[in-house]
């Protein structure tokens, strides 16, 4: 089968949107979207065993994803059994145009050391709370908070509407 830039095969989505190859997002847009988002979905499987996600902050950094939890929770618990998991991060509430997604499967680190939380606690919090960041660096700073470090397996999916006709809703 040709590929979606082939010139005697129809533009994708004019027919159907069946065949998406050649929709996916470009490297300079993986980082434009990198950078105006702040949360992402992670997914993970429980400790019973079953699919989970919860929705999270993330700050990256020297190509890794960095967020926080508190001990006793699912998602951190699940984590430290089983450190597989997958960031989906898309543009909704950006301002970016079309529909953008890039999903990111790693394994995470979890770090409770005093000089993790020196540094990152701060960055985050400029991120997340650039208005205070120092209130929110309070907060953060608790005795049951750990850090966690995602480091990608460089296996991703990422998907671009723009890149489809109609922006993937029909029409040309």
């Amino acid at each position: 089968m040709s590929s979606s830039t082939d010139p005697g095969r129809p533009q994708v989505g004019v027919r159907d949107i069946e065949d998406l190859r050649g929709t996916h997002l470009a490297r300079t847009d993986q980082d434009d979207l990198l950078d105006a988002q702040t949360e992402c979905t992670v997914a993970y499987t429980s400790r019973e065993g079953w699919p989970a996600a919860v929705v999270m902050s993330f700050l990256r950094r020297d190509g890794r994803f960095w967020l926080t939890a508190v001990a006793g929770r699912d998602h951190l618990e699940s984590l430290r059994a089983d450190g597989r998991l997958t960031l989906v991060i898309d543009n909704r509430g950006t301002g970016l145009p079309g529909r953008r997604m890039l999903a990111v499967q790693g394994t995470v680190v979890v770090h409770e050391d005093r000089p993790t939380k020196d540094w990152f606690f701060p960055a985050f919090a400029e991120r997340m709370a650039a208005d205070d960041p120092a209130a929110f660096v309070r907060l953060l700073d608790s005795p049951n908070r750990a850090v966690l470090e995602v480091v990608p397996t460089g296996r991703q999916k990422s998907h671009d509407s723009r890149k489809i006709a109609g922006n993937g809703r029909g029409g040309r």
